[in-house]
């Protein structure tokens, strides 16, 4: 027995995985066979996660506008993280693993056998909900997971990061496709594999065959797909985005020593008008011009010409310094305004191309897939035809 294995990203909706409500495709009658792993609250995974660093890095900051009342308001309502990530995960589709059948049955064991050690084998992955659906069409695993890095350098030190807590796990982002998340879907879809061949199902692996699907399912893929990668672009900005933001903060922070610097400097100035040793004496009365000049006027002149010398390199060093950091400030400050505008360019395209595909579901609903599949495909003979016209005619005009 082949089946093939699909992992997408979920839209994360806890109250309609743990039935709370249901969803047109669900079957309350068959609600009962679903299994539930975990439903926890996601505001108190996060005071279990977080609290204790978010305690630490408050007590650091010296400037009321740097504390943070609440983690998770403050991820939930940022554009940096998003609070939590869900996947779903299922085997074959619902003609050869329908959940009213024992390939159905079978699917359930895999998946649920697959579900028991997936906290285990990603430690970085805090999963507060997850549940396995058998009242739809074929069943299917909903796992949502809080992201979360130790140690960290910069923020919390305990803090939310989905590229950070995959890299800690080994995973390393490499080319555009080949990301930290990439590489880990991959991983998850071998572990299931492994779990699959236990109970006499080979992994069909699709590969280039996927061409030969039907239009409507090719093309509602790619758009996932494209959606998913727009969805890693997002994360891959985000942290250049942090990055570019703790320069600006490092900068900022080499200033104001710098500034303290300045203030102390002034001191030791001022000192010089006041200072008992830093007067110049009377003359003795019965001192001779000379002897005043070179016993009093002398090693007092030479004394301050040091003091001088030692201003006048402190002010230089201090001028240059300053001068080199505001210029990385003001680019920090430029890149960091760039790299928001790209987000929110990606974001755009993003929410453009989770409508085109609920746009797919709603037209597959109302006219059916034979439907669409011709409509489809005369539109893309119809295109192709247009594209051989346009290029006969510039063969044409070249001759």
């Amino acid at each position: 027995m082949k089946r093939t294995i699909s992992v997408m990203v979920g839209k994360g909706s806890v109250s309609h995985n743990s039935r709370i409500f249901h969803a047109a495709n669900t079957d309350p009658e068959r609600s009962h066979l679903n299994l539930s792993y975990c439903n926890e609250s996601i505001e108190q995974v996060y005071h279990g996660l977080f609290d204790e660093a978010l305690v630490r890095h408050n007590e650091k900051q010296t400037r009321n506008d740097r504390v943070i009342p609440d983690y998770y308001e403050k991820i939930r309502s940022g554009k940096q993280e998003k609070p939590f990530h869900e996947i779903i995960l299922q085997i074959g589709n619902c003609d050869d693993m329908n959940a009213k059948t024992e390939n159905g049955e079978l699917a359930k064991t895999v998946l649920d056998e697959y579900m028991r050690f997936f906290q285990r084998r990603n430690p970085n992955l805090r999963v507060f909900s997850a549940h396995l659906h058998m009242d739809e069409a074929t069943p299917h695993l909903h796992i949502d997971f809080v992201p979360f890095i130790t140690e960290s350098k910069r923020g919390l030190d305990t803090r939310v990061s989905l590229k950070q807590a995959l890299a800690a796990q080994g995973y390393k982002g490499g080319t555009r496709q080949d990301t930290e998340w990439n590489q880990w879907v991959s991983s998850e879809k071998s572990q299931l594999a492994v779990v699959m061949e236990r109970h006499g199902i080979e992994w069909l692996k699709l590969g280039t065959h996927e061409k030969h699907l039907s239009v409507l399912n090719y093309e509602k893929k790619m758009r996932s797909e494209e959606v998913e990668q727009l969805e890693n672009k997002i994360d891959s900005l985000q942290d250049t985005t942090q990055d570019a933001q703790r320069q600006v903060n490092d900068i900022q922070a080499r200033i104001d020593h710098l500034q303290s610097r300045e203030y102390l400097i002034n001191l030791n100035v001022d000192k010089y008008d006041t200072a008992p040793e830093w007067q110049l004496p009377e003359p003795n009365k019965l001192m001779s011009a000379n002897a005043y000049k070179s016993r009093t006027i002398e090693p007092f002149v030479k004394k301050l010409k040091s003091v001088i010398r030692s201003l006048v390199s402190q002010y230089l060093e201090l001028k240059s310094t300053v001068s080199d950091l505001s210029g990385r400030l003001s680019r920090a400050y430029a890149d960091n305004e760039r790299l928001m505008d790209r987000i929110t360019e990606v974001e755009k395209d993003n929410t453009k191309l989770v409508k085109t595909a609920k746009d797919y579901l709603l037209i597959q609903s109302v006219f059916g897939k034979a439907k669409i599949y011709d409509v489809l495909s005369r539109a893309k003979t119809d295109e192709q035809i247009q594209k051989l016209s346009r290029q006969s005619k510039s063969h044409e005009k070249r001759r």
